[in-house]
């Protein structure tokens, strides 16, 4: 199954290098956007780096721990997308109230999606995390395959 090890090998290097590549451009994107200002800003840029923390943990040391600590890690960044948006949006909804007293449902919901803050932005942390996930469950095959025990694949789930 040599063959088979070696996809995967490479289908895991792939996903660890695209995940680091997002990890640093969303940062780095951050950081330019001053998006530090209160505390629900800073959650991605404490998760990212961390994250990071978790990639490197786990491709140094692909074991049943830090593959479950990187899956929590990538599972949070998720969470923090989705919370993003929400914010993202609300955040517009507020602001385009202000200024438009009598503005409500498709317009609202139109305009707030297109408002100064991007709404669909925190999105990017989403897909980082499933990304993360997608490699995490590739990392637990690759050590299943190559190890011989079915740990690694219980903790790749």
């Amino acid at each position: 199954m040599a063959n088979g090890s070696d996809a995967l090998r490479a289908l895991r290097g792939m996903l660890g290098g695209m995940l680091a590549l997002g990890v640093v451009g969303t940062l780095a994107e951050l950081f330019l956007l001053e998006h530090t200002e209160d505390l629900w800003q800073l959650i991605p840029v404490v998760l990212l780096p961390v994250g990071v923390v978790a990639l490197i943990a786990v491709t140094l040391k692909p074991g049943v721990v830090t593959l479950q600590i990187m899956q929590t890690v990538m599972g949070l960044i998720v969470v923090s997308g989705v919370l993003g948006v929400y914010l993202h949006y609300v955040g517009n909804a507020e602001f385009e109230r202000e200024m438009y007293a009598s503005i409500d449902g498709f317009e609202l919901f139109w305009e707030s999606l297109k408002g100064a803050t991007p709404a669909l932005a925190p999105g990017a942390m989403t897909l980082i995390g499933l990304l993360g996930l997608a490699y995490c469950w590739v990392a637990g095959q690759v050590r299943a395959e190559v190890g011989g025990d079915h740990q690694g694949r219980a903790g790749a789930r």
